[in-house]
């Protein structure tokens, strides 16, 4: 027995022990997390013995309600952000014209950093389609909505487009893990 047959033997007798109407959770559970998402979360699941269109499922659901959080956690920071500094800009504006408003601490302006500037040019070359759909390559799904909401894109338009993102990736890596197994590994 080669090394990842061992592995799938070893997976699936793991899965065995978690009850089967458990295992889609588990595997939701593992496409939240970053860095693991929707496509290791169904790998995971495909390599642990459940069906594929299943584990996809999942797993992209897990991702999705991830990201779904940081996006309305996001806009609403980002919300507040403006507001506030929509406040201090006309308190400081009254303030400059000789208006009777109480003094408020100055804003700073801090300069864009660097991965800012590369963020925007990214936004600005590829809209928030490339963005989404070539972001997992670089970058968890939940960073790039985070940074897309952070830039004022429409929270809609970001709930869209990694949806469309999350699908795309999480079937591309279910298909081909299938597909490896059924074909290559156990064959």
């Amino acid at each position: 027995m080669n090394p990842i047959e061992s592995l799938v033997s070893n997976l699936h007798e793991l899965a065995a022990q978690v009850p089967e109407i458990i295992q889609p959770l588990v595997v939701a559970l593992a496409g939240a997390v970053p860095f693991v998402e929707g496509e290791g979360g169904a790998i995971i699941g495909v390599v642990g013995g459940m069906h594929v269109i299943i584990a996809a499922i999942a797993a992209a659901a897990g991702n999705f309600l991830s990201v779904l959080v940081v996006v309305l956690l996001g806009s609403r920071a980002r919300h507040a952000v403006v507001e506030r500094r929509a406040v201090h800009a006309v308190a400081a504006g009254a303030a400059a014209a000789g208006g009777s408003v109480e003094t408020l601490p100055a804003v700073s302006v801090k300069p864009e950093s660097k991965g800012q500037q590369r963020f925007k040019r990214w936004l600005v070359r590829f809209g928030v389609p490339g963005a989404s759909i070539l972001g997992p390559l670089a970058i968890p799904t939940q960073f790039t909505s985070a940074m897309l909401v952070a830039a004022g894109t429409p929270r809609g338009w970001v709930l869209l487009w990694q949806a469309v993102a999350i699908i795309l990736w999480t079937t591309v890596a279910a298909v081909s893990v299938w597909a490896a197994l059924t074909f290559i590994v156990l064959a």
